[in-house]
């Protein structure tokens, strides 16, 4: 499936996709996700977004931070899970990085998403600290490339 650069018009199925991967973790972390509360409208006009599907169904915000890239978030809606969107998605970030000239990506998810902490394992990203940041308890990764 082709991903592309997010716009503006795509900014409210953004939200939607968003808000529908991590929506079951309120529950579990005790608080709103970190991307469930990002400025979608700001990431898309800063060409940090990119999308999947029509209508979309994943979503992944990539930022170039100093001598490496930062996934901020990947999210892929729950009725494509299992599609191939997930590793799609982490497919590009490592494809713009090395667009970009960077040799490793970072990543952050919190402690207690453990599917997640099984994914980035299992796709090559190493664990670099457990730190918390405010109300978020966050195992950090790299991945070098």
């Amino acid at each position: 499936m082709s991903t592309r650069l997010a716009v503006v018009d795509d900014v409210p199925q953004v939200k939607k996709v968003t808000d529908a991967a991590y929506h079951h973790y309120i529950d579990r972390i005790g608080v709103v996700p970190a991307p469930m509360k990002a400025d979608h409208a700001a990431d898309v006009a800063a060409g940090r977004v990119f999308v999947t599907g029509e209508p979309v169904q994943g979503v992944i915000v990539l930022i170039p931070q100093g001598d490496h890239l930062f996934l901020e978030s990947v999210a892929v809606h729950p009725d494509a899970r299992g599609t191939g969107l997930g590793r799609t998605l982490l497919d590009l970030a490592e494809s713009r990085a090395r667009e970009l000239g960077f040799t490793e990506i970072r990543l952050y998810t919190n402690a207690l998403m453990w599917e997640n902490q099984n994914l980035y394992a299992r796709y090559g990203y190493e664990v670099m600290e457990r730190r918390v940041d405010g109300a978020y308890d966050r195992i950090h990764y790299r991945k070098a490339l």
